[in-house]
């Protein structure tokens, strides 16, 4: 309750000291000035990153540091060209309401992501204190500077603020279950289910409807395929290097911070503003669609091909054949259920955003995975090459199929929800409030 008062009263500061400052404004105070450029959502997305493969985040607390930082640096951007530029983009979740108009949009972003970094991993405050220092120090120290951090720092402390009760916390872990189809391994994070979304009206929503019925023809289909594809026991240098290249397990950046680093790397000439308001649709819907993947997961309880396999003798379906000695190419069954695919969910999402912010879905690009496995021919980690968002996005949810950790249903519904929850995230966030509107760079 402290920390929210403090928060509240920095917000009506400046609230007064822009109702106040509203006249002449001094030259030094040009809040789009020509100087420096410290690259604030590269730079503070990387530490992002840093900061969440030194924890070994799960992809769900992942996706929500991911956003909260990119809220917060593009609140702190966009309050500041509200005022300035004369129209008024859709804030996340700070208003732009009091924001300097004269402020350094670069000083606002660092300051902004350095509040809430330093909230949500303390331990790591001295890096953070390290950077905001080294930006802060070639942007200068000119009163639009000074307005534009302690605006950034308002708008980051609001975030943390925010998201404070947002359901994340504390951690709570689904038993394991008994009988045919069930998962049987308890699992933590199921929380998640019920988190206060940050863009979708309802988390429930996109709940997949279900997998087929054990004894039906599609779920032996399926069975078949990933008993074949997906065995350890024949070996596959090919598959076994496209399920590593996708498997981005605990220590790495997670599947919503790759598609971080593959916007940042798409968007690398873009302006601050546009870096700042894609990182932020891109990483408020890969928080969200945490959010149904955990519930859809927690609600169906389906067990892994690993041990459907192995028991395969219980399914009652006729079509299926248990093989004792079967083991997923990926290397263990999995440690969540298997309905539905969260890599899948997470790719299709990040990559629908993409796709809708460019206004094109065939963007070729390169990327190198936080898991890439070492190229022989090369001896540096795997490069592969992309033509489309989408096919990237396919490429991560077929990884989990030929790594046997999925059925192949299990990647389509994940696809799916990706795809169907991006679509509202970019329908309704971040649009000009009044006007001719859109979220990118479509032609109106």
């Amino acid at each position: 309750m402290v920390r929210r008062d403090v928060v509240k009263k920095l917000l009506v500061l400046f609230v007064v000291c822009a109702v106040v400052g509203g006249g002449v404004v001094p030259p030094a105070w040009a809040g789009g000035r020509a100087g420096p450029d410290v690259e604030p959502v590269a730079t503070w997305n990387g530490l992002a990153l840093e900061a969440v493969r030194a924890i070994r985040a799960s992809d769900a607390d992942a996706a929500r540091s991911y956003a909260m930082v990119n809220a917060a640096m593009y609140d702190a951007v966009n309050g500041i060209a509200v005022q300035s530029d004369g129209r008024d983009r859709a804030h996340l979740l700070t208003s732009p309401d009091g924001a300097p108009r004269r402020g350094d949009r670069q000083a606002a972003a660092v300051a902004a992501a350095h509040a809430v970094l330093s909230g949500l991993y303390p331990d790591r405050s001295a890096r953070f204190d390290e950077q905001l220092a080294a930006d802060l120090g070639k942007l200068g120290d000119g009163p639009s500077v000074s307005a534009g951090r302690a605006w950034g720092q308002a708008v980051g402390a609001h975030v943390i603020d925010v998201r404070d009760g947002d359901g994340s916390r504390p951690v709570e872990t689904q038993p394991g279950g008994t009988g045919p189809g069930v998962f049987p391994a308890a699992w933590s994070g199921v929380q998640y289910r019920a988190m206060v979304p940050f863009g979708i009206a309802d988390g429930g929503r996109y709940v997949a409807p279900g997998p087929p019925a054990l004894g039906s023809l599609d779920y032996a289909a399926a069975f078949a395929e990933v008993k074949l594809v997906g065995d350890a026991r024949i070996a596959d240098p090919a598959k076994l290097a496209h399920y590593q290249y996708w498997s981005l397990p605990a220590g790495s950046a997670q599947p919503p911070g790759e598609w971080l680093k593959i916007a940042l790397e798409v968007a690398a000439k873009r302006s601050l503003s546009d870096q700042a308001r894609l990182a932020a649709l891109l990483s408020v819907a890969l928080a969200d669609v945490s959010i149904s993947t955990v519930r859809t997961k927690f609600v169906h309880r389906h067990w892994r091909p690993e041990t459907a396999i192995q028991q395969a003798d219980t399914d009652g379906n006729p079509h299926t054949e248990k093989d004792t000695g079967w083991k997923a190419r990926a290397g263990s069954a999995g440690s969540s259920p298997e309905y539905i695919s969260g890599h899948s969910s997470f790719s299709a999402a990040g990559a629908a955003v993409l796709a809708g912010f460019f206004c094109a879905d065939r963007v070729p690009f390169s990327h190198v995975t936080d898991s890439a496995p070492i190229d022989p021919s090369t001896g540096e980690p795997m490069k592969r090459t992309f033509a489309s968002f989408s096919g990237a996005a396919a490429d991560a949810g077929r990884s989990r199929v030929v790594g046997g950790s999925h059925f192949q249903f299990s990647n389509e519904a994940g696809l799916a929800m990706g795809r169907s929850l991006a679509a509202e995230i970019l329908a309704k966030k971040l649009l000009y409030t009044t006007g001719p509107t859109h979220h990118g760079e479509c032609p109106l």
